[in-house]
């Protein structure tokens, strides 16, 4: 092994380097299409009919410190009338896991009418979530809702996918290993240009739900 290193360094070495360029070049490219998409204070933020959040684990049944500042967000827009519907997108591929029974529960309980929120149960990925909340949902311009690490993807994919798409901070305080979240968006927001290239269609599609017809929050009609 240590024979093949040395025999070989050099070739590594400029791979490595090839890799690491180009991994910030995309990410400089994404970033520099969508910074100026993403808003942090409420009052700055367009009027737009419909906002995304996306699921981000649970603890049990609340929701974990991501998600729960992503729905008290999303919450904040829609008292203040910035959006009018929510649709919330997360994975409950087991009972143990369950993000939209948990997301569903939580903004009802702060008081949203159910009527205005819609559920992805296939939003198992952010790719997944724009891709259906276009094809599926049938949804032309949003606000997205999350994390500012995670805004300048989630923004490149819808505009992308055909949904006009800013972006809503929900950071608020700290959080368990953000640094490594932050290191891993550098390698996500590459598969997302290599989704978004090959347009990728996700494992589950389903029954169109329009956002302009009759709310899906129920916990039995799952897509």
């Amino acid at each position: 092994m240590k024979n093949f290193i040395k025999k070989h360094f050099k070739k590594l070495l400029y791979v490595s380097i090839i890799g690491l360029i180009l991994i910030f070049g995309i990410n400089f490219y994404v970033k520099s299409k969508t910074n100026s998409l993403i808003f942090s204070s409420e009052n700055d933020v367009p009027t737009i009919n419909v906002g995304i959040i996306f699921g981000a684990g649970i603890n049990g049944n609340k929701p974990s410190k991501y998600l729960k500042d992503r729905l008290d967000a999303g919450i904040k827009l829609y008292e203040s009338k910035k959006i009018n519907k929510i649709l919330l997108s997360g994975d409950n591929g087991s009972d143990a896991h369950d993000e939209l029974t948990v997301m569903k529960t939580y903004c009802f309980e702060k008081g949203i009418d159910t009527t205005k929120i819609y559920i992805d149960y296939a939003g198992f990925d952010t790719y997944s979530t724009m891709y259906r909340a276009k094809n599926i949902f049938k949804i032309d311009k949003a606000i997205l809702i999350t994390q500012e690490y995670h805004l300048n993807r989630a923004i490149y994919i819808g505009n992308n996918l055909g949904i006009e798409s800013i972006g809503f901070s929900a950071n608020e305080g700290e959080y368990n290993n953000y640094n490594y979240v932050c290191f891993r968006e550098y390698f996500s927001i590459c598969k997302s240009v290599i989704d978004v290239i090959r347009n990728r269609e996700p494992h589950f599609l389903g029954t169109e739900i329009n956002i302009n017809g009759v709310s899906n929050y129920s916990k039995d009609d799952k897509r």
